[in-house]
């Protein structure tokens, strides 16, 4: 059976053509763009993100894409072997008025309103043990890889993990130091967040599986980040912080956090953990170009708190002085 005729079979939709939005293939059908997910026994995290997806949808954002149901009520359709879940969007080709900061901050702002903290997809409190995880997985699995497809691509992941590894170590004893930070707000509770949030915002669609449930600084770190790495010249700007602040004033210890999560480098990880499931021919030189990225992005880490103008000393927020 063709995916088109399992479609219409089993949720009544007729596709009428092709698209990539944001690299992934949907299927067009009346004025609705349909994705598939494979599930991979993962249905609750599915499901905890479904519910997350609709509170979004129903009220605040109507480019948020919601999973659907087939023609039984049933949340997950079996295609050639594998466990699907059908997720529709409607393309939102709005104009944004609010700046960056703000955006985001009225999103955490709804999300912490959300009545139900889920548990599967929350990462809320844990950073520290996951990246432990995260570091020690990671670890084992690139230096089994190297063992069995040694390759110039491998030699050189191998020479500068130790370097990322220790950076982590130096991420999470911030992190561990930071928990004991009494000086927090009523904005450090959980909210809706994105896994890495690239200015989901104000794209034409948001996909349910990109949701989590963190402190709002994850996001805020991660838009940081995404900043940085592109070189923006004000990455690390007052404005954006500003503006967020106008709406949800940040704590020590959301600063804290923030900084923290920007010291961990989960930019490399992300890129060699991609690796690791796929076949990228050109992963050797684009590791490169990510490496040389690098020292800049410590560079500008290294000034962070005098740029966006907070004071270290008076607040005696700690620094890692080798950055």
């Amino acid at each position: 059976m063709s995916y088109e005729k399992w479609l219409y079979e089993n949720y009544n939709i007729q596709p009428e053509e092709k698209r990539w939005i944001d690299g992934k293939e949907c299927f067009k059908s009346g004025e609705y763009v349909y994705f598939t997910i494979s599930i991979d026994n993962n249905e609750i995290i599915y499901m905890e993100q479904a519910v997350v997806a609709y509170y979004l949808a129903e009220d605040y954002y109507a480019h948020m894409a919601i999973p659907i149901s087939n023609n039984q009520g049933e949340w997950f359709t079996v295609f050639q072997d594998t466990q699907l879940m059908v997720v529709q969007g409607k393309l939102s080709y709005r104009e944004i008025t609010l700046s960056d900061g703000k955006l985001l901050a009225e999103f955490h702002q709804i999300g912490n309103a959300y009545g139900y903290e889920p548990k599967a997809i929350s990462s809320y409190g844990q950073w520290k043990e996951l990246w432990i995880d995260k570091v020690n997985t990671l670890e084992n699995h690139l230096e089994q890889r190297a063992r069995e497809t040694p390759s110039a691509y491998y030699r050189l992941v191998m020479d500068v993990l130790p370097y990322f590894i220790g950076i982590s170590e130096n991420a999470i004893q911030y992190i561990r130091e930071s928990e004991q930070e009494q000086r927090f707000y009523e904005v450090d509770q959980g909210t809706i967040a994105f896994r890495r949030y690239t200015n989901q915002l104000i794209k034409p669609i948001m996909w349910p599986m990109e949701l989590v449930y963190d402190h709002p600084s994850r996001d805020i770190s991660e838009f940081l980040r995404q900043h940085i790495l592109n070189k923006d010249p004000g990455a690390i700007s007052s404005n954006f912080l500003n503006d967020y602040q106008a709406i949800r004033p940040l704590s020590v210890f959301s600063w804290r956090l923030i900084y923290a999560r920007l010291l961990f480098p989960i930019h490399i990880f992300d890129f060699l953990e991609w690796n690791l499931t796929s076949e990228n021919d050109d992963a050797l030189e684009q590791f490169k170009q990510l490496l040389q990225t690098q020292s800049e992005y410590e560079e500008k880490l290294g000034k962070f708190y005098n740029q966006v103008e907070v004071d270290c000393d008076l607040l005696q927020i700690p620094v890692v002085h080798w950055l």
